[in-house]
């Protein structure tokens, strides 16, 4: 499912590593390590067309230092994630208080809707007018 970002140049298949970006006020062409997402007016290049790249005339070049570290986020990192997905899928639990008046005893429940019935020690303390 994954998608590996390709090289911008024309004709190159090769898998981005490095991501360019243009300052114009500073006429400046920035190299850094490859952007998280894609970005307008931003170029993905291979480490060989990174390697070549040169400026216009006038132009600067900063090239950013690019971790080297595994190239993925660490185990406790996929760790921390998976436990915080976990922790959002389970159910809120309820805490009903010991002396909860008028709470009866959940019988069925089908989708949002759900049957109760009232505690037998209260007896029939119904409001509703019959009639």
């Amino acid at each position: 499912m994954s998608h590996v970002r390709r090289c911008s140049r024309t004709a190159c298949r090769q898998p981005a590593v490095f991501t360019l970006t243009y300052v114009y006020a500073d006429s400046t062409a920035v190299l850094g390590p490859l952007a998280a997402y894609v970005e307008p007016h931003c170029y993905d290049l291979c480490a060989v067309h990174a390697d070549r790249l040169t400026a216009p005339r006038g132009w600067d070049v900063v090239r950013l230092p690019v971790e080297t570290s595994g190239g993925g986020p660490g185990s406790d990192d996929l760790e921390a994630l998976a436990d915080a997905v976990r922790e959002a899928a389970r159910p809120p639990s309820r805490a009903v208080p010991p002396d909860a008046v008028g709470e009866g005893t959940e019988t069925l429940r089908r989708g949002h809707l759900r049957v109760v019935r009232s505690d037998p020690g209260r007896g029939d303390q119904d409001s509703r007018p019959r009639g």
